[in-house]
């Protein structure tokens, strides 16, 4: 496995995290499954767990933070989130001084830490200042329940740079790290994002690297859907509404380039990600040992820059720039 630093900061984490979104395992036969793959993540180097509260009610903090004690405290990074609803009152939500104190407390108290590595605010707050947000995580930092803390989806280049504003104006501890979607069908964050991160000097930990399963190949255009997967039971629909046939045509001939590398689609998508230097590591959830071996893989591996160039045909892509005159 091999590291990288997130952004600026001198904390580093390997290229390979594994995001634990569980539901309540307790007493099931996943729940073994689920240890077993917390456990191959660790002996294979990857040190960064990425978790939320707004998981499962918080199943999924105490599921990792119950596996994640077995293991020495300094060897790991953990993370998690703060903004969705943890409760039915007015102030059980969104990014307040209130709620982002209350919510550390009771991710920690989840997770039987002392402390956190990484601490996102997992939305923009709309209806909070974005001074008091920022003074309120910069506080947890200089208390020590936090060391680096950050933000996640939502929070685009503009809010970043008036993030940055107040943080020089009022000499706060800065923004470090950011977690955005990112993947081969979804690369809205190379128009703006990613340059304002290099100039800022912000890590990117991303999330969502095969895009809700469509870049594992799994899907074939004119196939019926695989039985058990994600796209027979996600109740919102995600992964459903990706299955188009444009999608579906750009993912065969993206496992052509795969082939003919040598590797499979998934390793190819998540290496791909991290070609780009602006990335510090790329977030991947696995549901049974198998599939973290295979993400394990993506770590290291090079793409030629004319598969690169490539990849870029396939997809499509073109950057967003505006010029006047």
């Amino acid at each position: 496995m091999k590291y990288r630093s997130v952004g600026k900061s001198g904390l580093k984490i390997s290229e390979v995290a594994l995001g634990s979104w569980v539901t309540d395992l307790k007493g099931t036969a996943a729940e073994d499954v689920a240890k077993q793959t917390v456990k191959l993540a660790y002996d294979n180097g990857i040190d960064f767990f990425d978790c939320a509260d707004a998981y499962s009610g918080g199943a999924a903090e105490r599921f990792l933070g119950e596996v994640l004690k077995e293991y020495p405290r300094k060897e790991l990074v953990i993370s998690s989130k703060v903004f969705f609803p943890t409760g039915e009152g007015v102030n059980d939500r969104g990014l307040s001084r209130k709620h982002i104190f209350e919510s550390i407390d009771q991710t920690l108290k989840n997770m039987q830490l002392d402390y956190l590595d990484m601490y996102f605010c997992h939305r923009f707050d709309e209806t909070t200042d974005l001074t008091e947000t920022l003074r309120a995580m910069s506080d947890l930092v200089a208390q020590g329940k936090v060391l680096y803390y950050g933000v996640s989806e939502e929070w685009g280049s503009a809010r970043l740079e008036e993030a940055q504003r107040i943080i020089d104006r009022y000499n706060l501890y800065p923004i470090t790290v950011v977690q955005p979607q990112y993947n081969l069908n979804d690369r809205y964050i190379e128009h703006e994002i990613m340059g304002t991160c290099r100039k800022l000097g912000i890590g990117i930990t991303t999330f969502s690297p095969l895009a809700q399963g469509l870049l594992t190949g799994k899907y074939r255009k004119g196939q019926p859907l695989p039985a058990g997967s994600r796209a027979t039971w996600q109740s919102d629909h995600q992964i459903n509404d990706l299955l188009t046939d444009e999608n579906l045509d750009k993912v065969e001939q993206l496992r052509k380039v795969a082939d003919e590398l040598g590797t499979n689609l998934p390793i190819l998508s998540m290496a791909w990600i991290l070609q780009h230097p602006e990335i510090s590591c790329v977030i991947a959830g696995a549901s049974k040992p198998s599939q973290l071996e295979n993400n394990i893989k993506a770590s290291g591996f090079e793409i030629p820059a004319d598969a690169m160039t490539e990849i870029d045909k396939i997809t499509g892509f073109h950057r967003f720039e505006r010029h006047v005159g």
